[in-house]
């Protein structure tokens, strides 16, 4: 079954650009000008990935996806314009999965709507161990659920495939390159940034103190790792 894709942005010659390239390969595709337009065309279509534009009319893409991420994980790629880093850092802070800067080629556009929506499909194949514990952090691979204590963690497609790779190699430390060949793919190697803010993001999220982690530890000039618990 095809996959639905929902474009924002406010400017009617992308908006079509970008309509026609994705249908050209195969997408489904659904529009909106605006940020309200945008809330209501997700709660009446099944959306697999949002492309959104950051400066729009009504509601921006901030709006859009701070309130997205308050009932569903569906992977975001915000668009932004060229030299704009911060709006890429406040968009990936507010849980979007990546980003283009405008201008960009459709190669570019089709390479980074594939890299997402396989990052959207955590990988399954864990053996015969179903949970994983570390201190007050758990992880049931079947359900692909987090919990922190008591509490169910919401974490993002990404995110969770983030974690895997701690959880996956506990003790070892992980390269910047290794993390984000593995995760986002070997066109994402140099792309620090999209690192640093997603590890920020899952540390505010699973850590019961983000300045002082004990799941995921820096280790400078290194990499990070998900430290052995201590027997």
């Amino acid at each position: 079954m095809a996959k639905r894709i929902l474009i924002v942005d406010d400017e009617p010659r992308y908006l079509r650009l970008l309509e026609a390239n994705l249908r050209t390969e195969g997408y489904e595709v659904a529009t909106a000008q605006d940020g309200l337009q945008a809330l209501e065309v997700f709660s009446s279509h099944p959306i697999d990935l949002v492309l959104l534009d950051v400066m729009m009319p009504r509601l921006d893409g901030f709006g859009v996806t701070q309130r997205l991420r308050e009932f569903t994980s569906v992977p975001i790629v915000i668009l932004t314009a060229r030299g704009e880093e911060q709006d890429r850092v406040r968009g990936l802070d507010l849980g979007a999965d990546d980003y283009l800067v405008k201008p960009f080629s459709a190669t570019e556009l089709l390479a980074r709507v594939r890299a997402v929506l396989r990052r959207a499909h955590p990988p399954t194949d864990t053996g015969q161990v179903r949970f994983f514990t570390h201190e007050d952090l758990k992880i049931d691979f079947a359900r692909a659920e987090v919990w922190r204590g008591e509490d169910p963690v919401s974490l993002s497609a990404t995110e969770y495939r983030l974690l895997l790779q701690f959880a996956h190699n506990i003790g070892k430390i992980l390269t910047s390159e290794e993390l984000l060949t593995s995760v986002w793919g070997v066109e994402y190697k140099n792309d620090k940034e999209i690192l640093w803010v997603s590890i920020a993001r899952l540390r505010q999220k699973l850590e019961r103190d983000a300045h002082t982690p004990k799941h995921i530890v820096t280790r400078s000039g290194l990499g990070y790792l998900m430290p052995p618990i201590e027997s």
